[in-house]
């Protein structure tokens, strides 16, 4: 694991790294990223409707192939949700677009 996978982990999408408290807060409901570039950040996706989960993310990061890019993360359709606060499901790296 390089020192960027290494700031990462446990952090949630968006919040930046100097951030006192960059990790999830108590009654938000967040996907935990799995593999490429973002591995083990969490994404809040509080008061995201079903559909809006199954779609997938296609999110910022200067850590993709393409500096400024975006990576694709999609849940896989097999896989239990726990509802509620907390961590409620995964998404799994798909590849990145420019």
């Amino acid at each position: 694991m390089n020192g960027d996978e290494q700031l990462l982990r446990g952090r949630v999408y968006g919040q930046d790294h100097d951030v006192p408290n960059p990790g999830p807060v108590p009654h938000r409901t967040y996907a935990t990223l799995i593999g490429g570039p973002l591995d083990g950040l969490l994404l809040d996706i509080t008061g995201w409707r079903p559909e809006e989960i199954d779609g997938g993310v296609a999110l910022s990061t200067e850590l993709s192939r393409w500096p400024g890019g975006r990576a694709l993360y999609d849940p896989r359709p097999d896989e239990s949700r726990t509802p509620g606060p907390g961590v409620s499901c995964r998404f799994y790296y798909s590849g990145d677009t420019p």
